[in-house]
């Protein structure tokens, strides 16, 4: 859903206010059935013209590490807009195709130009931080006719919550410059001092360029077209002579990795095409979420406002997936594992042994304007962690990567122990440090919820009954399968460590069981209980 920069923030139920973070919906991305490319950090959102249209509560641009790298890129035909005749993302998600044509123009020689004779194909794609796009320009008249392409473009390197509708006291600074007849670099020095630069380069070279716009005079015979690429590339501001020929590299390599990644996902067929169909369509838009990690493939969350790394949608796509493909699961454990908090901080929600919520790269984010940086505040994604840990280990005996993961896994287990259920009274619950933190912790974070049966927010510490259901049998499933598979495992671990582990699981697991089962019988209606015994409901 789409936002508008001034939209007010409501008040919770009963009273309470709403996350200072939360923004109002007013726009249906449906509605504007926008295009979306992405690879690695960088995602781009399109209309279906294939351009970025500035304006009040759009989505549209080109992002980088939670950045918006371009606000404007318009095409235009003797400055004028096209008419849409196609606008489709490729099956497999690698290139976004769009199709226009002139509407009916008066050329500048008083020569009336009938629709749909000059066609302009345009393919784009991303690689490598970097969006490519090649405009085929034809003439389809039986008359010789010279027109002019234009593109505007601009970058306000708005940080992702600015998009979204949050407001700023400061931002940096933003210039333009134009190194030679080819190249515009757009850059931004922010308030983190940090520079961040958009590069545009054209080839052939524009009849005319400046930091704002690039004109194409292009005399075209009957029947004749002509090529133009544009290149645009998130902090690379180096002049690139050969953006045809890279264009083109850059497209094979891009399908190749897409294919490469893709390959590893167990192949699935029935006698039916539209379930078929759907199976493979799922892969592509999966395998689109995917970004390679210097610890293996994470899925992003979804693309706009979620192309990051968020603990809980991680781990869960990666449980569902884990008989498609196990390395989903093997790079989602890693990067939790390396990413898990260590120390108590309340400003981020973390403490020992909990796994992460949410990380953020942008500006905010690293100024603390946000506190979503490496933000802890999930109150089930360290369960689901332990959870993955073990059902990936039956999957595929991959006992080195059980190993590296086994220390991370022990300090969640200690976590749902210890600040995990502060008062030990067998719950696990969550209870937001500081204002500016989730109030609701669960799958569902909104604001309001979770409520009681008068409609008033629930008040934490609170403790959710699938949290609950998750946990139970953690610590006994979690803490055995070391040595519940292959022989060469029991000699990894020595006799009175197992014998320590099964009788801590014991304990651990009869706990939880006990209390929960007390809990659920005395009181029945719950669907979330509050670890102050109030009854509640989830919205």
């Amino acid at each position: 859903m789409n936002t508008s920069p001034g939209a007010a923030v409501p008040s919770g139920f009963g009273g309470d206010e709403a996350s200072r973070f939360y923004i109002e919906s007013v726009i249906s991305f449906q509605e504007r059935r926008v295009r979306t490319l992405k690879h690695g950090h960088t995602f781009a959102v399109f209309d279906r013209h294939g351009d970025i249209v500035v304006g009040p509560g759009s989505s549209e641009g080109l992002y980088h590490h939670d950045t918006r790298y371009l606000s404007c890129l318009e095409l235009t035909l003797n400055s004028g807009p096209l008419l849409l005749l196609s606008s489709n993302v490729q099956e497999d998600n690698a290139a976004l195709i769009v199709d226009v044509a002139n509407p009916r123009l008066l050329l500048p020689n008083g020569v009336a130009l009938h629709g749909e004779l000059i066609h302009v194909n345009r393919l784009k794609y991303i690689w490598e931080n970097a969006c490519y796009e090649r405009f085929l320009v034809h003439n389809f008249d039986t008359r010789a006719h010279t027109v002019i392409l234009g593109i505007r473009f601009a970058a306000d390197f708005a940080d992702l919550f600015e998009v979204r509708g949050a407001t700023r006291s400061q931002r940096g600074q933003v210039s333009a410059e134009r190194p030679s007849s080819t190249l515009v670099v757009l850059r931004y020095i922010g308030v983190d001092s940090i520079e961040r630069a958009t590069s545009l380069a054209f080839e052939p070279t524009p009849s005319y360029l400046d930091t704002t716009a690039a004109r194409f005079e292009l005399p075209l015979e009957p029947g004749q077209g002509k090529r133009l690429v544009l290149r645009i590339a998130c902090d690379q501001t180096a002049e690139d002579n050969s953006v045809g020929r890279r264009f083109y590299r850059s497209l094979r390599l891009a399908r190749r990795a897409l294919r490469r990644s893709s390959g590893r996902a167990a192949s699935l067929d029935s006698s039916n095409w539209l379930f078929n169909e759907m199976a493979r369509r799922s892969v592509s838009d999966l395998y689109m979420l995917l970004t390679d990690t210097e610890y293996g493939p994470y899925p992003f969350a979804g693309i706009p406002w979620f192309s990051t790394p968020f603990g809980r949608d991680g781990l869960l796509t990666a449980l569902f997936t884990l008989w498609i493909d196990p390395a989903i699961a093997r790079g989602v454990l890693r990067f939790l594992a390396a990413t898990q908090a260590t120390e108590l901080d309340s400003k981020r929600d973390a403490e020992p042994g909990k796994i992460l919520h949410e990380m953020r790269a942008g500006e905010m984010a690293q100024l603390g304007e946000v506190p979503f940086a490496r933000y802890y505040g999930s109150v089930d994604a360290t369960p689901l962690f332990v959870l993955l840990a073990g059902e990936y280990f039956k999957r595929t005996g991959d006992l080195e990567t059980v190993r590296e993961l086994w220390p991370h896994v022990e300090a969640a287990l200690d976590w749902m122990d210890t600040h995990g259920d502060p008062d030990r009274d067998g719950f696990v619950e969550y209870h937001r440090k500081n204002e500016s933190g989730l109030i609701n912790q669960g799958w569902k974070d909104s604001h309001d919820a979770i409520f009681h049966e008068n409609g008033r927010a629930a008040e934490g510490p609170i403790a959710l009954c699938e949290v609950q259901l998750m946990s139970m049998p953690l610590s006994g499933m979690a803490l055995r399968w070391p040595w519940h598979s292959t022989a060469p495992s029991k000699r990894r671990f020595s006799r009175s460590r197992r014998r320590r582990c099964a009788s801590n699981s014991r304990a651990r697991s009869g706990v939880r069981i006990c209390r929960f089962t007390h809990w659920l019988w005395m009181a029945p209606r719950n669907l979330a209980a509050s670890s102050r015994r109030t009854p509640a409901t989830r919205c």
